[in-house]
């Protein structure tokens, strides 16, 4: 019997959204039926397609053990994430993936973990979260600082005040401006990291969020006390084939689609001080 033929990696398979609801200001989940089943790494990306409008790179937000439904979390900013956000259960939409590296949520026995988000940056991160708590028994202290420009716009704001109530998670959510009726901290999400670092020899961070603010968080980290290599960045440039090929996303030596967009902070450290890279 031959055996089956794979899919190219350039050619979009079909799927179909299966639920879709809001987030946020302009910001929509789908939860998309994937007939393949392929299974993802949290970090990693797919690359989605509205036919006739065009394709884009997307961040998973599900959660890993969810099988052949999986979510991804789309600010409507753009003609292909508009026109993504617009569709409703049924829909057909094109899928390539899963692309790139994964957190390192394999590796992080016994470490404590701190996360780090900003922004539509959780998203990314969501699935790491999950696969954390589900595997919560084996890491030590959970911390996760959050910080949004409004209390409106925080992302997951259901499932953060879930978190937020479990006694084997830290949640602490900070907003640029606060508006009545908030009572929680203001200012920049930075400003939380050195409470959330009590041992800073035996911690993980992971980081995501504009690149502005993941500079910032990666020097407060290291003041903290951790090492470079123990920091972790989810970084973002233009993907286009996802697979190391038109050069679209090159970061220095590196392409993000195909050696990202997980990287450890001493890989690129030197690289995120430089401008237009």
């Amino acid at each position: 019997m031959a055996e089956p033929r794979m899919a190219h990696p350039l050619v979009p398979r079909v799927a179909h959204v299966r639920r879709r609801w809001r987030d946020g200001p302009d910001v929509w989940t789908l939860e998309i039926e994937d007939g393949a089943g392929s299974g993802f790494m949290p970090g990693q990306f797919n690359m989605l397609t509205v036919f006739g409008v065009g394709e884009v790179p997307i961040s998973l937000s599900g959660d890993p053990a969810d099988g052949n439904r999986i979510r991804h979390t789309v600010r409507a900013v753009g003609p292909v994430t508009r026109a993504l956000a617009r569709l409703r259960p049924g829909d057909p939409l094109g899928l390539r993936g899963p692309f790139g590296t994964g957190w390192p949520t394999d590796a992080l026995d016994g470490r404590d973990v701190v996360i780090v988000a900003g922004g539509l940056g959780l998203a990314p991160l969501r699935p790491a979260i999950l696969q954390l708590l589900a595997r919560r028994d084996r890491i030590g202290r959970l911390t996760l600082v959050y910080g949004a420009r409004s209390p409106d716009q925080i992302l997951f704001a259901r499932q953060q005040d879930r978190w937020g109530r479990r006694s084997d998670i830290e949640v602490a959510v900070t907003v640029d401006h606060a508006t009545s009726p908030w009572r929680g901290y203001v200012g920049v999400v930075t400003t939380l990291i050195p409470r959330a670092v009590s041992d800073p020899a035996n911690t993980v961070a992971l980081v995501c969020g504009p690149e502005i603010m993941m500079r910032f968080a990666a020097a407060a980290l290291t003041d903290a006390g951790l090492p470079e290599t123990a920091i972790h960045l989810s970084m973002e440039r233009n993907m286009k084939c996802a697979v190391g090929l038109c050069g679209h996303c090159q970061f220095g030596a590196d392409f993000l689609c195909r050696d990202g967009p997980v990287f450890r902070l001493d890989r690129i450290a030197r690289r995120l001080a430089l401008r237009e890279i």
